[in-house]
């Protein structure tokens, strides 16, 4: 079987600024929420049989408190953010398993059950659908893979290295290096993409690199510089790191059955009519359920 674990997160803000918005009979906005049902429905029609979602259910995490430039809502659209609750309402009633984090990230928990499923008996692959570079460092082989659903694009660990210049296991250092601005982090100065994976094709992890840069390969062009930014700024490089690095701890499931998708509960009918979609309810009843 395969496995689908979806960036309910990635999934919510990518409806909320692609689909027109729609409100309840209370005025609540709904129309994130309605898409992103419907993304799910396509993915149980063209086969999914086991699921799980992970959801921000609220932005700042464990992160934060080690960094305090760390991503928080600040900025958020308020319709999009109310919409969360509703979201994770709306699939755990269409009977999908949701992780909805508070303490760790949606990335987290996506590397967590990624890791565990690959475990499991029975399991051929796992899939994770978000484009998220974060998430590439779970990439294992044809075993553990990416998929870009907007693009249709599966990336697996050849493609993360076409992608960035290095392996999987060397994304955090790599992250540490550049930064990531849409988590808040900025990285070292004079470290871009090109300079980073020249150096990490080499040396996997920041501990790979010679401190002395003349012992630098060959390859590696403005060795000297990109050691002093380094060295001089170690901590942060270590720090940034830590932020980029997922958690594999988090307690997401203890069977594999439990993502085994069995058809909507009860309460999924009259969620449907609060989100003005009687046809959500139709489609999803008439997908074929595996057992």
């Amino acid at each position: 079987m395969d496995v689908y674990l979806i960036d309910g997160t990635y999934e919510l803000f990518r409806h909320y600024f692609a689909v027109p918005g729609a409100t309840d009979e209370k005025g609540n906005e709904i129309g994130a929420v309605r898409g992103v049902l419907a993304s799910m429905i396509s993915l149980l029609e063209k086969g999914a049989t086991h699921l799980g979602v992970a959801t921000d259910h609220v932005v700042e995490s464990f992160r934060n408190d080690l960094y305090a430039g760390y991503k928080t809502g600040e900025g958020v659209p308020e319709e999009l953010m109310s919409q969360f609750p509703l979201l994770e309402e709306a699939l755990g009633a269409m009977g999908i398993l949701v992780w909805a984090m508070i303490e760790f990230e949606a990335d987290d928990a996506l590397a967590a059950a990624a890791v565990k499923a690959a475990q499991e008996k029975g399991v051929d692959k796992v899939i994770i659908c978000t484009p998220d570079k974060d998430l590439s460092q779970c990439v294992v082989a044809d075993k553990i893979v990416q998929l870009d659903r907007r693009k249709n694009e599966i990336r697996n660990a050849e493609g993360v290295v076409t992608k960035f210049g290095i392996k999987p296991e060397s994304i955090p250092d790599y992250l540490a290096l550049v930064g990531d601005t849409s988590d808040g982090y900025p990285g070292l100065p004079g470290w871009g993409a090109k300079g980073a994976a020249s150096v990490l094709s080499v040396y996997p992890h920041l501990e790979d690199i010679p401190r002395d840069a003349k012992s630098w390969h060959s390859s590696i062009r403005g060795s000297a510089k990109l050691a002093d930014t380094l060295f001089t700024s170690w901590d942060d490089a270590i720090l940034f790191r830590q932020l980029a690095t997922l958690r594999t701890d988090v307690p997401v499931f203890d069977h594999i059955d439990e993502l085994h998708w069995k058809g909507p509960t009860p309460a999924f009918e009259a969620l449907c009519t609060r989100l003005k979609s009687p046809n959500l309810f139709k489609k999803t009843n008439a997908v074929p359920r595996s057992f």
